[in-house]
């Protein structure tokens, strides 16, 4: 009788085809010295080196000289994290999250995560963080957010900086200090960075921490809009509607929250459908308005949200 295999071979000889496949997209993706650390990274990951594998994992979810495939970066980062390497397991914990390529699971999420921080991926701790702060699967607890973001933050782990800082604003979990919040935007907001940006410049436009300085705000907000961030291309938005720091123009005002509304930020939806009612704008369409404070409603803007019967509308937003 043939031997029955044992689930370790199964495991072992799927891991093998995952590579075979891989190793073929990166045959035909020809001799860029890019493609050629890639195919280095997968021979080391197939050796058994699982900083390896969480590295081509990386390249992988980015299609960086190789076609993406989010379900085998995901094979390859749970074959880090049982190696032992900590952003391995923080990054498949985000995929878990997310569901990139693998069934969306808050649970092993935040198990993950847990492990990435335990074994130095710092990731993970900011994360986790960010679970404990918003009390998403866990129990809510800003000062274990606040220690989880202050530990990312010493080892580099920038969002964590930004993170740790927020909550120096609000006086959450940990006491208030404008100045150390200011200092830890600062550090986020560096030259390959935008995670505390925003922060910042909204520190400059109340003065607070930092000398009040609307131009600087406007500019820290452009940056952090430009690297994709909804919220800075929102405040960006009320810099121009208000004329703070830069010449009050509607046209951009109303550009800058569109990009914003594009990405699910739900008073920018609202701000740029009363902009376009102020505007004059869509007046052959009122759809168009009704349709973006929909949007605000369902992006989590509750004051866009349709009023209940008796009650008054809310009022469209001003100037501040």
């Amino acid at each position: 009788m043939r031997p029955r295999s044992s689930p370790r071979s199964h495991s072992r000889r799927g891991l093998l085809r995952l590579l075979a496949i891989v190793a073929g997209t990166l045959a035909l993706s020809g001799c860029h010295e890019g493609n050629a650390e890639a195919k280095r990274l997968l021979a080391a990951c197939d050796a058994g080196d699982p900083a390896a594998c969480n590295r081509i994992a990386g390249k992988l979810q980015k299609g960086e000289y190789i076609l993406r495939d989010d379900a085998r970066a995901a094979i390859l980062l749970d074959k880090a994290c049982v190696g032992g390497i900590g952003e391995g397991c923080a990054s498949l914990g985000l995929a878990y999250q997310r569901g990139r390529g693998v069934t969306r699971d808050s649970v092993r999420a935040t198990s993950l995560f847990t492990q990435g921080c335990e074994r130095g991926g710092m990731e993970g701790c900011t994360r986790l963080g960010m679970l404990h702060e918003a009390g998403a699967g866990v129990a809510r607890d800003p000062a274990r957010s606040a220690a989880l973001y202050e530990r990312a933050c010493d080892r580099g782990q920038l969002p964590g900086c930004a993170r740790l800082a927020a909550l120096l604003v609000r006086g959450e979990g940990v006491a208030k200090d404008m100045p150390r919040a200011a200092a830890l935007f600062t550090r986020s907001c560096d030259s390959t960075q935008t995670a505390g940006c925003v922060g910042l410049g909204l520190l400059q436009q109340a003065g607070e921490g930092v000398p009040r300085n609307d131009s600087t705000a406007a500019s820290l907000f452009r940056r952090a809009c430009d690297d994709g961030e909804a919220e800075g291309c929102f405040q960006l938005g009320r810099a121009y509607e208000a004329g703070r720091g830069v010449l009050p123009t509607f046209t951009r005002a109303i550009n800058f929250y569109a990009s914003a509304c594009e990405n699910r930020h739900g008073e920018a939806c609202f701000r740029l459908a009363a902009l376009y009612e102020r505007a004059g704008w869509y007046t052959k369409d009122p759809s168009r308005i009704t349709e973006k404070r929909r949007e605000a409603c369902r992006y989590g803007y509750t004051p866009a949200c349709p009023a209940p019967q008796g009650a008054q509308p809310p009022a469209p937003p001003g100037r501040s």
